[in-house]
């Protein structure tokens, strides 16, 4: 049989007006995130991996409003809590720009959140050349809204259970109460607020990870609250770990820690001294539709309806120190990852099958119709 040669599908456009004005649609985007007002005072926590491009264009903005920014490098982005010599010039700050992974777990930069200090964290945004990319430009009121139906799918009152299932053999289970979902979607970002312009913020740039379907806030941010999270999770994949998992790995949870770790392949044994006695802290879910699907580094992937199980470990991890020394998170994190997974609140589905419930909701699709085409804006994800 002969070879056969021909185009059946479209090319991406190479013409410089087009790639322009993509590259302003984004542009956009980034200047609404980074919301500085005259009289902030900014400080950026950066690292020396990060682009010095993204530096030099978040504090060009900062500049062109009036301020003289603060850029703090650090040799790492592992920081697990602000450094005591540092805190002072933080404390000092309105608005932090942050690729520290502290930001948001640190008690001292909750206190300032909570003082009113904005924040934006760009664990995803390490390079200038991502504002050439989908993701970028993906509205991001559009993203809002998304988040705003998802956040309406929760039950209105009363108590209810959280679960996860999937095909592999995923069935976890969340006790939620009334306050636990109060304090949960009370945030800026569950109500759909894409840019740090309202005081105790914390949004992310790019705009592709959204708040969480369950993590600490829901009990205050306290640890000694215990959490009724019980059950199995089998993951896809792990970050770390170079392709998907052929063996269905169970992970299993008491009251929000991990007890034990079934499975035979060597992915398995990583993950058992890895995981066990660990913690988990949250279950991130991608907002984006145009958040590739199969990017989980350096954590995610940020997709629409993808899973991610965020799980704080009692001990470093000498296998994320072998394979990843430089991760962006400090080898004392894992995000487990998943596609396929149903989420229910209550007798709601939030995901069904790895498909994000809100996507097709009324105002979401018609919002869509004002950018593009619904289907190809919140359908066509990229691999």
């Amino acid at each position: 049989m002969n070879e056969f040669n021909g185009v059946g599908l479209p090319t991406e456009s190479t013409l410089d007006t087009v790639l322009t004005g993509l590259r302003f649609e984004a542009m956009d985007n980034f200047l609404r995130t980074f919301a500085f007002t005259s009289d902030d005072k900014l400080v950026f926590l950066a690292d020396r991996k990060l682009d010095p491009r993204v530096i030099h264009a978040i504090c060009g903005i900062a500049r062109s409003r009036g301020i003289k920014p603060w850029v703090i490098m650090s040799d790492t982005t592992q920081h697990t809590e602000i450094p005591a010599e540092i805190r002072p010039i933080v404390e000092s700050a309105t608005f932090v720009v942050s690729s520290w992974f502290c930001s948001i777990i640190d008690p001292f930069c909750i206190a300032q959140r909570a003082k009113g200090q904005r924040w934006v964290k760009i664990t995803y945004f390490r390079n200038l050349d991502l504002l050439d990319t989908d993701q970028a430009r993906f509205p991001i009121d559009l993203v809002g809204e998304i988040i705003r139906q998802t956040a309406k799918i929760y039950p209105e009152s009363g108590d209810f259970d959280l679960n996860f299932s999937c095909a592999r053999g995923t069935d976890l289970s969340i006790q939620f109460t009334a306050d636990m979902r109060r304090r949960l979607l009370s945030s800026a970002r569950w109500r759909g607020n894409m840019v740090a312009d309202e005081p105790g913020c914390y949004v992310h740039y790019l705009p592709t990870h959204g708040p969480n379907l369950y993590d600490r806030t829901s009990v205050d941010n306290d640890d000694s609250v215990p959490v009724a999270l019980n059950g199995v999770v089998v993951p896809f994949w792990a970050v770390g770990f170079a392709k998907p998992f052929d063996e269905a790995i169970k992970v299993n949870f008491e009251d929000d820690r991990v007890t034990s770790v079934d499975g035979d392949s060597e992915e398995a044994k990583v993950l058992r001294d890895m995981l066990i006695g660990g913690q988990i802290i949250e279950l991130g879910c991608g907002f984006n539709p145009k958040a590739p699907r199969h990017t989980i580094y350096p954590a995610g992937s940020n997709s629409v309806g993808a899973l991610h199980y965020g799980i704080d470990l009692a001990k470093p991890s000498d296998y994320i120190r072998r394979v990843m020394p430089e991760w962006e998170e400090p080898p004392v994190h894992m995000d487990l990852i998943s596609y396929d997974t149903t989420v229910t609140a209550g007798t709601a589905t939030l995901i069904d099958k790895g498909f994000l419930s809100a996507l097709r909701a009324p105002s979401v699709v018609a919002m869509a119709e004002k950018f593009g085409d619904p289907v190809d804006l919140l359908e066509n994800w990229p691999e």
